[in-house]
């Protein structure tokens, strides 16, 4: 096993288990966060959990969620500087820096998941799109209250810890990501 395994193996069930408070400090960085980029990140970063086709189906038990961790990770990294400071708690920063692991993770398709992620900003969710989210008060309230109704029931799903689980998520992402 491989150092970069390891720590995959290491963070990606972390990442799993911090998913619902994740998207709680990410409304929060939507809600009120200085910097435009930041507030952007993370509204495309939430909408992609309502997102109804994902790159990983939510429902594949011990993949399905790491997709929605590994799209907030990389919307707040192109934030850039604008995460830094961004929340009280600094998750978005903590974010931002974590996506370091993914473009390990993926190497050369890290720059697809990059271009993946950008293009989600363009594309509505649940009829909001990430403008209106900035622009309509209503409309984040509302994504807000879905997002906290979310995390107050999600369960953590299970990540088995071996290699397998690697190989399978690198061949998962990389074909959704080609295609």
């Amino acid at each position: 096993m491989t150092s970069l395994d390891s720590r995959c193996l290491e963070s990606f069930p972390e990442w799993l288990r911090s998913l619902a408070d994740d998207a709680r400090a990410l409304c929060q960085v939507l809600e009120s966060a200085p910097a435009e980029p930041a507030r952007r990140a993370a509204a495309n970063a939430l909408n992609y959990l309502f997102k109804s086709i994902d790159l990983i189906p939510d429902g594949l038990e011990d993949l399905g969620f790491l997709d929605d961790a590994f799209v907030f990770r990389v919307a707040l990294a192109g934030a850039g500087d604008a995460s830094a400071g961004a929340d009280p708690g600094g998750v978005a920063q903590r974010l931002a820096g974590e996506a370091g692991l993914i473009r390990e993770f993926l190497d050369a398709d890290y720059g697809r998941l990059e271009s993946y992620v950008a293009a989600l900003e363009s594309k509505p969710v649940r009829g909001r799109s990430v403008e209106q989210l900035l622009a309509e008060p209503e409309q984040r309230a509302e994504l807000v209250r879905e997002i906290q109704s979310w995390a107050e029931s999600f369960e953590t799903p299970s990540f088995f810890r071996d290699q397998k689980s690697l190989v399978k998520l690198r061949s998962f992402l990389s074909a959704r990501l080609s295609g």
